[in-house]
């Protein structure tokens, strides 16, 4: 049995992957609203944030975990309605951000609900939408994985990228020793240094191991958070400090194709990599509660916000993915439900 505050319809509106492809893939499509079981929550979403991995996911490469929905989507906002006989921590009623394994771009999804997060009342649900993920990747692969610390020389590829700009706010927040992003224009440039960078360096212009190591009178970065892979690899190894950390969050450049890992020995480097989407609801927890212990109350002060770009409804999930796939955004966006 669970408890409910209203009646909920058998049906809904969601966007589907119809094959792997570019943004035209996804298509609007009717579904049986999820019920949530014992330990889970129904969520009535009011916002969903749009991310890489979702992108990766209707090009075909990132299949959803097993078990978790085919429908896109890791993280909503919106009002729980129902909740399953085992659930405590919360009840209907409740305005909560979520990370869900997928199933955000619909009306309605379910969550466990130890990965249900109040909603900070500074945040309206489109700003809450854009937290769970991007806040929580940042923070395990920054701070957990990859040990950032106060006084360390951090390098941020895709600065003006929903992870980049979480990154910078947090590194700076944290105290980094200097803060270098890369960036693909001007005004993502200044997007950047307005959020906390001292460099933004435009990658189409100048070498950033060039850039990095003229800028840190040649130590290179303590640690680097890259999304891109591919030729990089080897590049942020040049960039990298004696004892760095290369922490590999994002692909979208492909494979490495050639390495040479002399540098790696060298320099005693590490090079990590994780993903979030296929972790446990336990281990989501522990990041969850790290989360907020940590940066709610950053978020509270109002030092650091989610930056929502700008939003789509939901029927319009194609133009959202059109808007990433040609790198136009500074910082998130977010699909909300229509009226």
């Amino acid at each position: 049995m669970s408890e409910q505050t209203n009646v909920i319809p058998e049906t809904m509106t969601a966007i589907e992957i119809t094959e792997p492809g570019g943004p035209e893939v996804l298509q609007a499509t009717t579904r049986p609203v999820p019920r949530p079981k014992e330990n889970e929550v129904l969520i009535q979403i009011a916002a969903a944030g749009v991310n890489g991995p979702d992108v990766m996911q209707r090009k075909g490469q990132y299949a959803p975990p097993p078990g978790a929905s085919d429908i896109p989507g890791l993280e909503v906002s919106g009002v729980i309605v129902a909740v399953g006989s085992k659930v405590q921590r919360v009840k209907p009623g409740d305005h909560v951000a979520a990370l869900i394994p997928g199933g955000g771009y619909a009306q309605y999804c379910v969550a466990d609900e130890i990965n249900v997060l109040p909603l900070p009342c500074e945040l309206s649900l489109t700003e809450a939408a854009a937290l769970p993920e991007t806040f929580m990747t940042v923070w395990l692969n920054m701070f957990q994985r990859g040990q950032f610390k106060a006084g360390d020389i951090i390098l941020i590829h895709g600065g003006a990228s929903g992870i980049g700009t979480t990154a910078t706010m947090l590194a700076k927040a944290f105290c980094a020793a200097k803060i270098i992003t890369t960036v693909g224009s001007e005004a993502h440039r200044q997007a950047s240094l307005k959020l906390g960078a001292d460099v933004a360096i435009l990658y189409k212009e100048e070498d950033f191991v060039d850039a990095v190591h003229r800028e840190t009178g040649g130590h290179g970065a303590d640690i680097i958070l890259d999304i891109v892979a591919g030729d990089y690899v080897a590049r942020n190894y040049a960039a990298a400090a004696m004892n760095g950390r290369i922490v590999q969050i994002g692909v979208i450049g492909g494979v490495a194709k050639e390495v040479n890992l002399f540098p790696m020995l060298s320099k005693r480097l590490t090079h990590l990599g994780s993903t979030l989407r296929s972790r446990t609801p336990e281990e989501k927890a522990e990041l969850i509660d790290a989360l907020s212990k940590n940066v709610l109350p950053l978020i509270e002060t109002g030092s650091v916000k989610p930056q929502v770009f700008k939003t789509f409804p939901l029927t319009q999930a194609s133009e959202a993915h059109r808007m990433l796939d040609a790198s136009a955004h500074i910082g998130k966006v977010v699909l909300v439900m229509e009226p």
